[in-house]
């Protein structure tokens, strides 16, 4: 954790530059092109008549300048890509800024409670993943004796029950919603032998602020973000360092394998996993369920949460850029043929060129992109179709 502590302290924090909001009916990015190549041209000078949101937001993506947008082919290529683009984008998420803040900072946990539930046991915890923020969490431990375990790590997304994952239900109509969604993340893990942690999402729960929490607000994500802002932080960046902070936790106290950690979250947990694989290099199996695309074609075109947001991202590339720092390790995006908000098109856009990265990086097999038959909701079969083909469950 030293090590970590450290090497983030050596980076430096960038300036920040705040990316346009995703607004209604806001036009999706026309030119295909933009994903794969940093922006060369200038603006358009041509007086217009009247405003026009989508075509004045499209004008600013397609003159992004991507400075990290991969254009390589070769293996010294991507070598040299990724070690150049991975603590930039740490410094832009805040984690750099936490980092140098909390020199030193070791997490400590504490139990709650514990029950037995037949095919596993499942305890409530806390943990400190700053001095001032203690964490709520769960984990899941399998009945299966054995002398390490894999470990999965799955951040949820925008819900009042921040304890679904985790097979927590308020009410028969919630528990069947989620049921039928697949939403039992960490309770599938731990019937296919993980010890399955299901975190609190920060900005949720207990996490959320007083007024938030009287007032019974899903979330406190706006709060957050503005605050965040005005110090070089950003709630991807504070949902990130908890994840890395649990790892840490988890490799001192847990019986786990140190080469199987994977992250698997939905929608908003889908941004926290796509994002911690890429800055965290002992995640070795990233699964974003319900979220990976192009920033354009989902956020940049439609109205989302503001925690969505990473400000200048365009700057310096498109998503798929940033599943690359992944490479060569385990990726599995898993989405909704018809998710309305994350559409397939673009998802399939972004993928392409996630495949041209994993190609450089010579392992074209080690990434896949799942469609189920379905809306905005999570994919099981996909995600343990993918671990079984590379031997992490049975």
């Amino acid at each position: 954790m030293k090590r970590l502590n450290n090497y983030l302290t050596g980076l430096f924090l960038l300036s920040l530059t705040v990316l346009p909001c995703g607004c209604d009916n806001q036009a999706k990015q026309d030119n295909d092109d933009t994903i794969t190549k940093g922006q060369e041209s200038r603006r358009k000078m041509e007086y217009v008549a009247e405003f026009h949101a989508p075509d004045y937001f499209n004008e600013l993506y397609n003159n992004a300048e991507m400075r990290y947008a991969f254009k390589g082919g070769s293996k010294k290529e991507f070598t040299a890509w990724q070690k150049e683009f991975r603590p930039k984008l740490m410094e832009k998420m805040g984690l750099t800024t936490i980092a140098r803040q909390l020199e030193g900072f070791v997490p400590k946990a504490e139990k709650i409670d514990s029950e037995e539930l037949g095919y596993a046991r499942r305890e409530r915890w806390v943990i400190w993943t700053e001095p001032n923020v203690p964490l709520p969490f769960i984990i899941m431990f399998p009945k299966e004796e054995r002398e390490r375990y894999p470990l999965m790590i799955s951040p949820h997304g925008h819900s009042k029950n921040t304890e679904v994952y985790a097979g927590v239900f308020h009410s028969p109509d919630e528990e069947k919603r989620y049921l039928e969604g697949e939403y039992d993340i960490s309770v599938q893990a731990a019937k296919h032998g993980f010890i399955a942690i299901a975190p609190t999402t920060r900005g949720f729960g207990k996490t959320r602020t007083s007024e938030d929490i009287e007032k019974d607000a899903t979330c406190s994500c706006r709060t957050l973000m503005l605050h965040d802002l005005l110090v070089g932080r950003t709630p991807i960046g504070d949902r990130v360092w908890d994840v890395m902070k649990l790892i840490d936790w988890s490799l001192e106290e847990l019986p786990v394998d140190p080469g199987k950690i994977v992250v698997y979250g939905n929608s908003g947990g889908g941004t926290v996993t796509l994002f911690a694989g890429a800055c965290d290099e002992r995640i070795s199996v990233s699964m974003p369920s319900s979220y990976f695309c192009t920033f354009t074609g989902s956020i940049g075109s439609i109205r989302h949460c503001e925690c969505n947001y990473l400000p200048g991202i365009l700057e310096y590339g498109e998503m798929a850029d940033i599943a690359g720092l992944t490479a060569p390790r385990l990726f599995c995006a898993t989405n909704g043929r018809y998710d309305e908000i994350f559409p397939a098109e673009e998802s399939e856009k972004a993928f392409t060129h996630l495949q041209k990265i994993y190609k450089a990086a010579g392992v074209p097999d080690n990434c896949e992109l799942y469609f189920g038959e379905g809306g905005h909701r999570v994919y099981r079969d996909g995600a343990y179709d993918f671990l079984r083909r590379h031997r992490y469950v049975e």
